[in-house]
Order: C-alpha cells, then structure tokens, then sequence
C-alpha cells in the first residue's frame, strides 16, 4: 500500500485552516518524552528522596526533505503552463523553505506562533513548531536552493483543560501530603486533586490553613479524600 502524503494543519491564528502538504514523506521520526524530578537529600538516608515534578511535553522530530519537483495540486499554483518560467520553478524550494520556517513567526491575532497538527496517517500530533535547522545542498545556477533538508522539531501542545481531562483524576484514597509549588493556589491545587475547585476548603480544613491567600511556596498541606453522604469515598 502506498503510504500516505504527510502534511501540516494549522489550527489557530490568522492562517488557521491552512494545509502545508509535503511532498517528500520522512524517512523515519523520532518521538521524546520525558518527567521532571526533584531529588531531596535527607540525613541518615542511604539515598535521596525522589519525588515527581511534571511530565514533559512530548517533541516529535524529523527530517524533511525538499527538491524541486512540480506538483500543481498540491502547491496551489493555477497557472497555465506558460507561465512556469524556469525563474518560478526555481524558486519552488526557497517558496516552501519560507512557508514551513513561518510557523516559527509571532501571529498577529495570538501574539505567538500558531499552534499546528501534523497528520501522517494514523498519527494526529498537535504541537508547536519549536525548532527548524535548514541545510540547502544542491543549488540552480543563479544560487537558489534546489534541494534541501530541514531537521523540524515539533512540541506537543496541549491546553490547561484537556491535560485536566486526561487522565481523569480522583479523589486520593487516603489524606496525603503535598507541598506547593511555585505560582499554586489553593484553588488550583483542588481543581488539580479533585477536578473541583470549589473544594478547596476539605484541603484549608485539613491543614488549618486560615487565610488561602497566605500560602507560600514550599508550605506544606494535607489532601484529604473526598466522602459522599453515605461515607463512601468519591472519585470524579
């Protein structure tokens, strides 16, 4: 079966709508993902105390490859074929050289670049395009790029609202400690634990927190479970 072509959507901004084919599929991709982990030494233990930060987005890279070879349809030239001077087929490279490294540049409407999908059969990754390297190698005679490579590092976007949604979270079956962290509220850290904002007093009442506005980074709290009326713990 012939593979797919792949290609690049963009899902906000003032281009939001658009599709970047590819003409060339890459020859193999690369996915990282990695968490972040605080170590803490403690004295009289053998080792240190490791304790979960956050997980780290996920970074797709690849090689894309460019050559300049006509495709019509999917460049979305309607001219008739007289007017493919040899001066525009020149410039097919240099053309998707600017179009695909623009997904670098700050959009008018979002104040930041626009977030994309790449598509490549199955695989629907939404990212940000984080990093483009371009290594022109073979060129026409007046120095435009004829063929060319561009090692593209996309950065898995998601929003606040999904990553609260996936996985769901529950209730803890048992009170825990949790320290917070830099930037956290109390409210936050219930619509973390809960998925419920509005619970944040169960977490003030545990830890005789009496101002919330109060809280520091690096004080403590105690999480308690949440109990329905029948005493029953209640998971989200």
């Amino acid at each position: 079966m012939k593979l797919q072509k792949v290609r690049i959507e963009i899902l906000s901004g003032s281009r939001a709508g658009t599709v970047i084919p590819i003409l060339f599929n890459p020859e193999q991709y690369t996915m990282d993902r990695a968490n972040t982990f605080k170590s803490t030494a403690v004295p009289g233990l053998g080792s240190e105390l490791i304790q979960f930060v956050n997980g780290n987005s996920t970074v797709l890279t690849m090689d894309l490859f460019l050559e300049d070879s006509f495709d019509a349809a999917s460049l979305n030239m309607n001219q008739a074929q007289d007017e493919l001077a040899e001066g525009v087929l020149n410039m097919l490279v240099l053309t998707r050289m600017k179009l695909l490294n623009s997904l670098l540049e700050i959009d008018r409407t979002l104040h930041a670049p626009p977030t994309v999908r790449f598509v490549w059969g199955p695989l629907r990754f939404d990212a940000v395009v984080e990093k483009i390297t371009t290594k022109a190698t073979i060129f026409h005679s007046d120095g435009l790029p004829k063929r060319a490579t561009l090692s593209v590092s996309f950065r898995e976007y998601r929003s606040i609202a999904r990553q609260l949604e996936e996985p769901r979270r529950e209730s803890a079956d048992k009170t825990k400690r949790r320290q917070v962290d830099a930037a956290e509220s109390l409210w936050l850290i219930a619509e973390h634990e809960y998925g419920d904002s509005r619970a944040w007093r169960h977490i003030a009442e545990q830890s005789d927190v009496d101002d919330p506005r109060a809280l520091k980074p690096g004080d403590w709290l105690q999480v308690p479970p949440l109990e329905d009326g029948d005493g029953l713990r209640r998971a989200r």
